[in-house]
């Protein structure tokens, strides 16, 4: 039997000696409450104590208690309650048995102060009206590599502004195509985030529509993956029209396949992270009409791609060389462009922060000069929806005449990172485009590091925050465009 507080019965369940099925409590949800309202009442037919089902079903459902009364020759026995503790105890659950004749409890006086005193424990740790996140890394591929996942997914969380409260990593010997991982292990992992009272689970793995689904019937959490977290960032990063159109894009392609049959579950990513956006109000209409604003939106943005090039062409017109740095999130690039050309262009410290791109004049003596654009950052599998939504973004690299491959050369993974960008490069055909690769924040690392980097790929290294070393890059610069002849206009005598 499940009643309310206020002693409604809303469930009366039969089951046998194996077991029972609880049924669907979406009438009564959690919401931003630290238990759900109500109370689970059943049988014990062999005078046993709780088990690990009832645990289970207790932290899963985030019940205020659970009573299991024991049967004793026909008649009542005793009575067995559990409840949640709160989160800073070091047990989860706390029991008590008594007489069932004998017992009595002030209930609604006991389950006031009880969610109050878990309310409290979750205040002291965490941040008004910031998302609290479980990360999981669950793959085949090797340790080393889930780590490196792990450390990418935590920096995407900190550009998102995520409280992350724990991680899972788990290697797998295959994907559970259900449910990523093992259903156990998936219940575990819930039953955690309910009990340090997580908002949102954060798979870096990219999970399918069925996937997707399967989860979310588990939990009434939010779910979403890498692919969705990028978006949300995106989202909040697109200042432009262009951007704002190529984020709502993708959003709706991402979610497309994605909203059949969701019900309530796609309700719980509007607003906040993954309903974020120019689209989140789309999310709920019916597929046809999301197809036909996808449309409107593709119309758009070649509209908006049309007028770039016509810039581009008057830009080209005047004979001065385009010069495009590249890279992967967070090397520096916005840094280093505000370095060489004394801009203020938008600088923070976590991935993606600039998205739209920045285009500014470099002088060079002689009365040369060049355009320098700054481009969104790569990341490695970028999302498909991305990939197609950006293409006309970076298809400006097309009219560059010199790309500038910056890499963190402090990133303990540089060169997964070099390797990354030079795949993206491959897939927009431009990796037989003239380029330079500049190692940046040297002042971070070793000199045997700089030695090591410089010896394999033959690079110039520099600090952007110290301009005295970014010397001998304008000069590499300035050789490559005008004395290798690389920056080839239609009026190469204003060049000269």
């Amino acid at each position: 039997m499940i009643a309310t507080r206020d002693g409604v019965i809303t469930h009366v369940i039969i089951g046998d000696t194996k077991g029972l099925y609880i049924p669907s409590l979406e009438d009564y949800r959690i919401g931003r409450s630290a238990l759900r309202g109500l109370r689970y009442i059943h049988t014990h037919l062999y005078e046993e104590p709780f088990n690990k089902d009832d645990f289970t079903d207790l932290s899963l459902l985030r019940f205020d208690m659970m009573a299991a009364i024991t049967i004793k020759e026909g008649l009542p026995h005793k009575i067995h309650l559990a409840y949640l503790m709160p989160s800073d105890s070091v047990k989860r659950q706390n029991v008590m048995t008594d007489d069932f004749y004998r017992f009595h409890i002030d209930y609604n006086d006991f389950v006031t102060e009880l969610e109050a005193s878990i309310g409290r424990s979750i205040l002291l740790d965490s941040k008004e009206n910031t998302e609290r996140a479980i990360l999981i890394v669950a793959d085949v591929k090797s340790r080393y590599e889930l780590d490196d996942s792990l450390s990418e997914l935590e920096e995407l969380s900190k550009s998102a502004d995520i409280e992350v409260i724990d991680t899972v990593v788990q290697r797998l010997k295959e994907i559970n195509p259900k449910y990523l991982l093992g259903e156990g292990k998936l219940s575990e992992i819930i039953i955690n985030a309910m009990q340090k009272s997580a908002t949102i689970l954060i798979f870096h793995q990219e999970l399918t529509p069925s996937q997707n689904k399967a989860i979310t019937d588990k939990t009434e959490l939010k779910v979403i993956d890498r692919s969705q977290l990028i978006l949300d960032i995106f989202a909040r990063r697109a200042h432009s029209r262009d951007g704002k159109v190529q984020v709502e894009l993708a959003q709706l392609k991402y979610m497309l396949p994605r909203l059949s049959g969701k019900g309530t579950a796609m309700s719980r990513l509007m607003g906040g992270i993954g309903g974020r956006g120019p689209g989140e109000t789309k999310l709920e209409i019916d597929r046809r009409s999301i197809r036909e604003k996808i449309t409107r939106l593709e119309n758009e943005l070649k509209h908006l791609t049309s007028a770039r090039q016509q810039r581009k062409k008057r830009r080209t017109s005047e004979g001065i060389p385009i010069v495009s740095i590249i890279g992967y999130t967070n090397a520096g690039k916005s840094t280093l462009l505000n370095a060489l050309t004394d801009s203020n262009v938008f600088v923070e410290d976590k991935m993606f922060a600039t998205l739209d791109t920045s285009s500014r004049r470099l002088r060079f003596p002689r009365h040369r000069e060049a355009i320098i654009t700054d481009t969104v950052g790569f990341i490695r599998d970028l999302p498909k929806p991305l990939k197609s939504a950006f293409k006309a973004t970076l298809e400006e690299l097309d009219d560059a005449h010199l790309l500038m491959h910056l890499v963190d050369l402090s990133n303990p993974q540089y060169e997964q990172h070099i390797l990354s960008v030079e795949n993206i490069m491959k897939d927009l055909h431009l990796d037989k485009k003239p380029s330079l690769l500049v190692f940046n924040k040297q002042d971070k690392v070793q000199e045997s590091d700089i030695n090591y980097a410089l010896n394999r790929y033959k690079g110039i290294c520099i600090s952007a925050k110290n301009k005295e070393t970014l010397l001998p890059l304008l000069k590499e610069i300035e050789y490559m465009l005008w004395q290798e002849g690389i920056a080839l206009l239609k009026n190469k005598a204003k060049l000269k």
